[in-house]
């Protein structure tokens, strides 16, 4: 932002708005919609999370682990990639969860370097009370979350990102 001396006065000369889009104002006001909802929505889940005695990380983490494909039988490297963190900081974070009695760790019998991990009763049941609560939540977002026009708008992208790289 640029300032111009008149008199005595200085004005302030802000940038002029912009006037052309290759979008249409429908998708910034589905994306903008859609972030918020998507925002309001982990916001709640991260309170109920605590709200459970948890920390919403430990809630990513239940999910993660029970989630997975490989469930029962989840690896710490397996949790690091669900979680988008480091191997260091999910073993760290997989600690306090057994600590907290809501994991168990075992030894992969086929490879001893390996834990395998799997919800106790009481982290199950934690995950239970919480993705209950999100689906009510999600339920009532969903017009937003699930807007037609911003489906639309996704599945073009990935059509065009598909022939792009073809």
């Amino acid at each position: 932002m640029e300032a111009e001396d008149i008199g005595m006065a200085r004005v302030e000369q802000h940038p002029s708005p912009a006037r052309h889009s290759q979008f249409a104002d429908s998708d910034y006001l589905d994306q903008a919609d859609f972030r918020c909802a998507l925002r309001k929505f982990l916001r709640f889940a991260e309170e109920r999370a605590r709200v459970h005695g948890i920390t919403p990380q430990q809630h990513l983490m239940l999910l993660v682990v029970r989630g997975h494909r490989s469930y029962p039988g989840v690896t710490i490297g397996q949790v690091a990639e669900g979680l988008q963190i480091r191997h260091h900081a999910a073993s760290l974070l997989i600690d306090r969860g057994v600590r907290r009695g809501l994991l168990i760790r075992e030894e992969d019998p086929n490879d001893r370097r390996r834990a395998l991990l799997t919800l106790t009763e009481e982290g199950q049941r934690i995950l239970d009370q919480i993705t209950e609560e999100n689906r009510r939540e999600l339920a009532q977002l969903d017009d937003v979350l699930f807007r037609r026009s911003l489906v639309d708008a996704i599945q073009k992208y990935a059509e065009s990102g598909e022939h792009a790289s073809a």
